[in-house]
This record gives C-alpha cells, sequence and structure tokens, in this order.
C-alpha cells in the first residue's frame, strides 16, 4: 500500500511538473505570434486524442455503457474544455500575476467539493496545509520578476470578467478530480482519456477550425516545433494521463495540492534560464509550499477517522465489560 501511495504522489509531481515547464516553454511559441493561444488549445486536444486512440488499438477493446459515455463527455466539459477555455481567455482580459495567484485556489475548491460531494471531512491540518501552501504560491509569484512587472504593467482590457473566467477554469477542474475520479477506477486511463479528449476535439473544433487553416505551419522554426510537441505530449498526453493514475490512488484534495508544484518549477526554470532571480524570499516560499503540501497528504481521510472512532468506540465498551 505504501509503494502504491508512493506511485500516486510521483505521478501528481510529475503531471504538475510538466504543467509547471509549459508556462515557459508556450513563450517560446507565443513569442512569434505565429500560433495563438486557440491553436495551441487545438493542438493540445487533437494531438492527445490521437495519441490516446493511437495507444487503444494496441490495448484490449473495452465497452462503455452509454451513461457512462455521458457522464466522460461531463468529464471533457468540467477537465478539458471549460478549464483550458476559461484560462485562456481570462488570461487574455486579467494580468499574468492575478491569473497566476488565482490558480492558487484549485484545492481550496476541490476540498470543498470533496467535502459536499464525498463527505470528507475538513479538517483543521488540511485548512493549514491547503493556506500555507497558497500563501508560498502567492508569495512565489509576487517575488518574481515577472509577477511583479505584470502586477505594475496594467490589469488587462476587463479585468474583472478575466479574473472571474481564471477563478471557472479553477473551480471547473476541482469539480472534476472530486465528481469524476470514480470514472478513471471503473474503466482503463487509455479508455477514459481516449474518450474525454474526443468530445472536448468534437466541442472545440468549430470555434479554432479557421485559426488552424490560417496557421502559417511551414514558418515555424525548429525551436517552435519542438516547444509544440513538448506541449502535446508531456503537458497534454502524458500529464492527463499521470493525472488520471494518481486519482486512482489518492484522495481528490491530496490530486489537488499538487497543484503547487506548478508555480516551483516554474520559478526554478526562470531561475535557471536568467529570466529570474533567486532570493530568501522564494526559498520561503517554496518552504511553505511544501510543508502544505506535506500537511494535506498527510491530514486524515473519512474511512481513516471512522476507522478511528470505530476503534475508540471498542475500547470504550471493553472498558465498560471489565468494570
Amino acid at each position: 500500500m505504501q509503494i502504491n501511495s508512493l506511485k500516486g504522489h510521483l505521478c501528481m509531481t510529475l503531471a504538475n511538473s510538466f504543467w509547471g515547464l509549459m508556462s515557459p516553454i508556450a513563450k517560446i511559441v507565443m513569442v512569434g505570434g505565429i500560433v495563438s493561444p486557440l491553436v495551441v488549445t487545438d493542438l493540445r486536444i487533437a494531438g492527445a486524442m490521437i495519441l490516446f486512440w493511437t495507444i487503444s488499438f494496441f490495448k484490449p477493446h473495452e465497452h462503455v455503457p452509454h451513461k457512462d459515455l455521458l457522464r466522460l463527455f461531463f468529464a471533457s466539459i468540467f477537465g478539458i474544455i471549460l478549464n483550458q477555455g476559461s484560462f485562456l481567455f481570462g488570461v487574455r482580459l486579467t494580468s499574468p500575476a492575478d491569473a497566476s495567484i488565482l490558480t492558487t485556489s484549485m484545492p481550496m475548491w476541490a476540498m470543498v467539493f470533496a467535502a459536499i460531494l464525498l463527505k470528507d471531512p475538513i479538517t483543521a491540518r488540511k485548512i493549514i496545509g491547503i493556506a500555507s501552501a497558497a500563501g508560498g504560491a502567492v508569495l512565489l509569484i509576487l517575488s518574481s520578476d515577472g509577477g511583479t512587472t505584470a502586477s505594475a504593467s496594467g490589469s488587462g482590457a476587463y479585468p474583472i470578467i478575466g479574473d472571474l473566467l481564471v477563478t471557472t477554469a479553477q473551480i471547473s477542474f476541482a469539480f472534476y478530480i472530486v465528481r469524476f475520479g470514480d470514472l478513471v477506477k471503473r474503466y482503463s486511463l487509455i479508455t477514459v482519456m481516449k474518450w474525454m479528449f474526443t468530445f472536448a476535439f468534437i466541442c472545440l473544433v468549430p470555434f479554432s477550425a479557421r485559426s488552424l487553416m490560417e496557421t502559417k505551419w511551414l514558418d515555424l522554426s525548429l525551436n517552435e516545433i519542438l516547444a509544440l510537441v513538448f506541449i502535446v505530449v508531456c503537458a497534454t498526453f502524458l500529464a492527463y494521463l499521470l493525472i488520471a493514475k494518481g486519482q486512482t490512488i489518492l484522495r481528490p484534495t491530496v490530486c489537488a495540492i499538487y497543484n503547487y508544484v506548478q508555480p516551483v518549477v516554474a520559478c526554478v526554470v526562470a531561475v535557471v534560464l536568467g529570466m529570474d532571480t533567486f532570493s530568501i524570499v522564494k526559498l520561503i516560499a517554496v518552504g511553505f509550499i511544501f510543508f502544505g503540501v506535506w500537511e494535506v497528504t498527510h491530514a486524515r481521510s473519512r474511512e481513516e477517522i471512522e476507522a478511528h472512532h470505530k476503534k475508540e468506540q471498542e475500547k470504550a465498551l471493553a472498558q465498560e465489560k471489565e468494570c
């Protein structure tokens, strides 16, 4: 059980590391202006869909009833379309700093949904852990050169609408992690992902087909092509596969807390590439994040709390009999 749990933590760490790397790598593509954010999103979804379907041909066929196909459709709405779409348009309307800070709310929403839908208790340790990790992430973002510059450069054309859209992205992904976690336990990960990305592609392609056709693909440099390959293969295909694997092992709140790995990875990459400078403030911020992750991952689950209460009751009954 300990080894299985370790696998879950490793999956969530790797997935969120890929997402943390995606931000600086995506800038390589965006700076040229050839590929728009909408096209990148469509490439992510289409590329992952093709990869998942290709692998599925080498796996035993798995029948999915219409009832669960409908649930997979809604899972794709919350886990892919609303999450990526709302964030995409939200970032364009608000400042990058505000968007980065709002992404720290996702674990909090996951904790709330888990309490409502799964009756997972909101313990003091979870609250302290999420607050510590969120505080560390905000401190890390604000202490970065990019964060202060973004804050100073204005808040975008429609900051309130942008902030609401970014928040919607966090709420939708938190809801996906909590509400649809049973699907990845019922079917193989490849089956779940291929249908989710297929539904997402069907919903998105009518809005992005024109942009895809107008993109000057032959003008892309080798670095831009390699960046797109990383975004599709690592930051989408592998990341969603690892997230799904982590969902089969870890509790939703624990899966969500690994969201705070992303700013740490992005910060490390920025420092290594000379885009940012290291400071004691960043070290303190990272410390807060790791402490928060530790607290949430070691908080007791509903099953553990119920087992403890049952054990206490049995102990009390045994003492009464002795008396």
